[in-house]
């Protein structure tokens, strides 16, 4: 069975930091699911590109997620946020030994719910009190159980290849990355 990733699109969100992790990780096997939280399956990113959701948090089942994927930006992350029906899935998630992952100012959204308690994190530089509970690396991308976060866009294939080996394994995301020419990090 096929690995599920809900990517969550806000309006406002950085789309680089969306596409670039969910291009990777499709690219290692997993069925990325664009997930549109505004009740619009289009949704304008921070920089006005416009994305087409695969579907509808309302059509959605994020229970079937292995992992739920935050991308950053603003306002995207203070929309994802306020969003109720994805605050009880992220916890959700973590309560049933499922993934979560943000990357530049959304870890601010899973420390808010006190999913970084204990955990060692990362975040935009000026997020980091946002955080909540959690230890402040300024690693690019830091996994602590079944937390995952990233600085921001410039690791946001990093945080693909991470998702994806833990997800998939290491030796596929090693094959995707050699395929892709990234020999960063």
């Amino acid at each position: 069975m096929k690995a599920v990733v809900y990517a969550c699109l806000a309006e406002g969100l950085e789309e680089v930091e969306c596409l670039a992790a969910a291009d990777v990780m499709i690219r290692c096997g997993i069925q990325v699911k664009l997930v549109s939280m505004t009740g619009n399956k289009v949704v304008t990113g921070s920089h006005g590109i416009r994305l087409t959701a695969d579907l509808l948090w309302e059509e959605s089942e994020p229970d079937e997620a292995d992992c739920i994927f935050l991308p950053g930006g603003m306002p995207g992350t203070k929309h994802l946020a306020a969003h109720e029906g994805l605050a009880q899935a992220l916890r959700k998630a973590v309560s049933e030994d499922r993934r979560v992952a943000a990357i530049c100012a959304a870890p601010s959204v899973l420390g808010g719910l006190g999913l970084l308690q204990g955990k060692k994190a990362t975040c935009y530089p000026g997020f980091e009190e946002s955080l909540i509970g959690a230890e402040y690396t300024h690693e690019g991308v830091v996994t602590d159980g079944l937390v995952t976060t990233a600085r921001g866009l410039g690791y946001a294939l990093d945080l693909g290849l991470e998702i994806a080996g833990l997800l998939v394994g290491r030796t596929v995301a090693a094959e995707v990355k050699a395929g892709i020419q990234y020999d960063q990090v």
